[in-house]
């Protein structure tokens, strides 16, 4: 079985919480502009954020992966940006990656409304490879791509 770390090294374990989210059943491209858009954020302001995603009432700005969208209404004024989306499947995840890693800083001790995102990164999982059965005993891949997430919170 291979062995599995954090991409990143923290000096003082006693003023942060950590967790991870395998092998989540959405894009990467769409959880690496969510995790753009919340990174260095304090904790309660980003599930905040996560939960107005869900509700379809604030666009996430797509700044990589932005080839094809459409300019969302109000976009320039926050995020400087014209080109977003509603990713909600993806902030979906996410949501529940901050709301453990929440409970794991609670359980640690730390005090959660001084909590602010300090390292929060979206990784290439596992891809599940299957076919398709086309006619003329031809196939088609069906590939299903995952992704991983880790984030790290500290207290300020």
């Amino acid at each position: 079985m291979p062995t599995w770390h954090y991409s990143y090294k923290v000096r003082d374990e006693a003023r942060i919480a950590k967790a991870i989210l395998w092998d989540a059943d959405v894009s990467v491209k769409d959880m690496r502009e969510l995790v753009n858009a919340v990174k260095k954020m304090k904790l309660d302001k980003a599930i905040e954020f996560l939960e107005k995603v869900i509700q379809l009432k604030e666009p996430v700005p797509f700044k990589r992966y932005k080839g094809k969208i459409a300019h969302k209404r109000g976009m320039g004024d926050k995020w400087k940006w014209p080109s977003g989306r509603y990713p909600v499947k993806a902030a979906k995840y996410l949501l529940q990656l901050l709301k453990n890693v929440r409970n794991n800083a609670e359980n640690k001790g730390l005090d959660t409304s001084k909590l602010v995102i300090e390292h929060i990164a979206a990784h290439k999982g596992i891809t599940l490879k299957r076919w398709m059965p086309r006619a003329f005993g031809r196939s088609t891949p069906k590939f299903d791509r995952r992704c991983n997430v880790e984030v790290v919170v500290r207290e300020v």
